[in-house]
């Protein structure tokens, strides 16, 4: 069992998370967030996309997330488990997965560490990308701008580019460090997942 206190800087518990979780998922980077819908929103942000195309049968934060953003999409009628690809795009909701090598080539993956989830933190996501570039400015964007690995303490720092605060908490992290030493790790059912459809709801 570690504690944040084990660390000299309670970071690097983040980067310590951050490792485990590449080398279970095979993913050459992570980065963490404090929610799934987060990850897909800085997924997005730092891409090009304008439109997609997503199955209408999801969690309602989505639709927000690309209100938001001003991202044009269309619902449709697809089924899935697990996880599902934003069509026309290389961004996954990955977030009823969590498995050993997961990691698509060339894709960025966006998981949840949520209740009902199989890494059940409770709070938290993740991104799962092969991209350097996209993870230093992913890094950065999550976390307020900071350049965590340049700067310390952040008021050393000067300059920003555009950040938001949705990072992952060192505690978190190091809860989810004993869950995955421990192997409490809960295999997702082979099921369709019950959710509304979304085409039904209106967001003003």
């Amino acid at each position: 069992m570690v504690d944040v206190k084990d660390y000299k800087n309670p970071y690097n518990s983040i980067l310590h998370f951050e490792k485990i979780i590449s080398e279970y998922t095979g993913a050459p980077y992570c980065i963490t967030t404090d929610c799934c819908t987060h990850a897909i929103e800085i997924a997005f942000r730092l891409s090009d996309f304008k439109s997609v195309k997503f199955p209408a049968k999801t969690y309602l934060s989505v639709l927000m997330t690309m209100h938001k953003l001003g991202v044009n999409y269309e619902l449709t009628d697809t089924k899935w488990r697990n996880e599902y690809n934003f069509i026309g795009t290389n961004i996954w909701d990955s977030a009823r997965m969590f498995e050993p090598n997961m990691y698509k080539q060339g894709q960025i993956q966006c998981l949840s560490f949520g209740h009902t989830k199989p890494l059940q933190i409770g709070r938290g996501g993740c991104i799962l990308t092969d991209d350097i570039n996209f993870y230093k400015a992913a890094s950065k964007m999550r976390m307020d701008g900071r350049d965590i690995f340049t700067y310390n303490p952040w008021s050393a720092q000067s300059e920003f580019e555009l950040g938001f605060h949705y990072y992952m908490r060192p505690e978190e992290c190091v809860r989810g460090i004993n869950l995955f030493t421990k192997n409490e790790i809960t295999p997702q059912e082979e099921k369709f997942y019950n959710y509304p459809d979304c085409r039904e709801i209106k967001i003003n």
